[in-house]
């Protein structure tokens, strides 16, 4: 009897933690495997991205890192997440990511540790921004934009063909920069 209220009651805390767990809380690691979470990021409107090196749609590296710069002095960032879930196009180490993006994009924004996205294995951090986004439970593909409010919550979500610079992800990061 004991070991089913102790089980019981484990099982009620996780729950508790669970759901009252906030997205600044989730904890990730950042591309040099260094422990962060979003709180480093607290306060700021975030873009999360799924990205990868060897995709068709790489070349938003290069608009991602100019809508960084833009809104950067402005509370903004722009939270890389590298994955090989699609298309294997994401084979690198941790060191080779960052060296492609530095070498071939000029990357400043914070990147993270590679992740997966979608099934059993997705990141906990992508299973809340799918859960709260209000679409898909899936991601399509690499590049797909998650704008977060300084809070973690989920403003809007852009599919990946959508360029990061486009005039409705300028629209919607102004828009929240000014709450």
């Amino acid at each position: 009897m004991k070991f089913i209220a102790a089980l019981f009651l484990s099982i009620s805390l996780a729950a508790a933690v669970s759901a009252g767990n906030p997205t600044l809380d989730i904890q990730l690691k950042d591309i040099d495997g260094k422990k962060t979470s979003l709180k480093a990021h607290k306060g700021k409107v975030m873009l999360v991205v799924n990205v990868a090196s060897k995709c068709g749609l790489t070349p938003q590296y290069k608009q991602l890192q100019a809508v960084h710069d833009k809104f950067a002095k402005k509370g903004f960032t722009v939270l890389g997440f590298p994955c090989n879930q699609f298309g294997k196009q994401e084979p690198g180490t941790a060191l080779e990511i960052k060296k492609f993006c530095a070498d071939n994009y000029s990357v400043t924004f914070p990147l993270h540790s590679k992740i997966e996205v979608n099934g059993d294995d997705a990141h906990p951090l992508y299973k809340k921004l799918k859960k709260e986004s209000g679409g898909s439970d899936k991601i399509s593909w690499n590049f797909e934009k998650f704008l977060l409010d300084g809070d973690g919550k989920v403003i809007k979500r852009f599919s990946p063909r959508v360029k990061p610079d486009a005039p409705e992800v300028v629209a919607a990061i102004e828009s929240a920069l000014k709450k």
